[in-house]
């Protein structure tokens, strides 16, 4: 008799401990700043805020969000400086084990753009599915699955443009998860994007990864490979590096100062042009990035 199946990863999750050690903690486009607090009745807040490097602009918000664990309800109001209002709303495991809904809007007050998404997401053991109804665009439905058995994973996604009656975008994954390494291929944008991820626990200290990327319509011609590590200095502080192809190296550093207060830096170089006066093209970046939680 075979072992009951684990849930599979949602489709946005496959490949997500490689995306993970390549993307996350390398606040080098500017300086971050993050408080978070919560209150004894479960409401949470939060308020976030960016200055970016390049422009100068300063962009933030302030999220406001209420759980309700043993209903699996969820609801969350954000404003944002660009004076846009979000809103969403998740109930889970309320009318079956396994069922979420999950609504989202979103409204610019001065333009009166809005938007609307409604979406269905059902796990069991061995398959992760999900299906997503857009209502203002298009109305465009999207639906992905994620089938596992034995580490082994095989996803697809579509999305079917509802006026125009005809399949817009279309997409497929393989790949194999096990405790200590993922690997992941993907064929995405109606299968002219390629994409290969590999992540590996070398030790409980120690991880390593790496992606490439192959676009078939692309105007230049080639692979993009990344590839990157991070190492645990000790339980509150670890290093980060990456480079890739096109020669830009990232570090990054994280350090938790005490509970609750943490600190990352980043620092992207171009090592074709360390030697410019002013370089040109991708330029040398610094950030950094602060997180308090009370």
């Amino acid at each position: 008799m075979s072992l009951p199946q684990p849930v599979p990863p949602s489709w946005k999750d496959l490949g997500k401990s490689s995306n993970d050690l390549l993307t996350k903690d390398y606040p080098f486009f500017g300086t971050a700043l993050e408080v978070k607090s919560k209150t004894p009745s479960g409401v949470t807040f939060k308020v976030a805020g960016l200055r970016d490097s390049k422009s100068q602009a300063i962009n933030g918000d302030i999220e406001a969000k209420y759980s309700d664990p043993k209903n699996g309800l969820v609801f969350t109001e954000t404003w944002t400086t660009s004076n846009i209002l979000k809103s969403q709303l998740e109930l889970e495991n309320y009318l079956a084990k396994g069922l979420k809904l999950d609504f989202s809007a979103s409204l610019v007050p001065d333009s009166g753009s809005k938007s609307a998404l409604v979406n269905l997401v059902y796990k069991q053991s061995g398959v992760h599915t999900r299906g997503a109804l857009d209502v203002f665009r298009g109305p465009t439905f999207t639906t992905d699955t994620v089938f596992g058995r034995d580490g082994f994973l095989f996803g697809a996604e579509a999305a079917y443009n509802v006026t125009e009656g005809k399949i817009s975008r279309y997409a497929t994954a393989i790949g194999y998860n096990a405790p200590e390494y993922a690997v992941t291929v993907h064929g995405l944008n109606n299968l002219n994007t390629f994409s290969a991820s590999y992540y590996h626990r070398v030790s409980p200290d120690v991880e390593a990864g790496a992606k490439a990327v192959y676009d078939a319509k692309s105007t230049t011609s080639g692979v993009a490979l990344e590839v990157g590590a991070k190492a645990y200095l000790d339980s509150a502080a670890f290093v980060k590096a990456k480079i890739n192809n096109a020669g830009v190296l990232a570090l990054g550093y994280t350090q938790t100062l005490r509970p609750g207060v943490k600190a990352s830096f980043g620092l992207a170089l171009d090592t074709q042009r360390l030697n410019d006066v002013v370089p040109t093209g991708p330029a040398h970046k610094v950030g950094a990035s602060f997180t308090f939680e009370v």
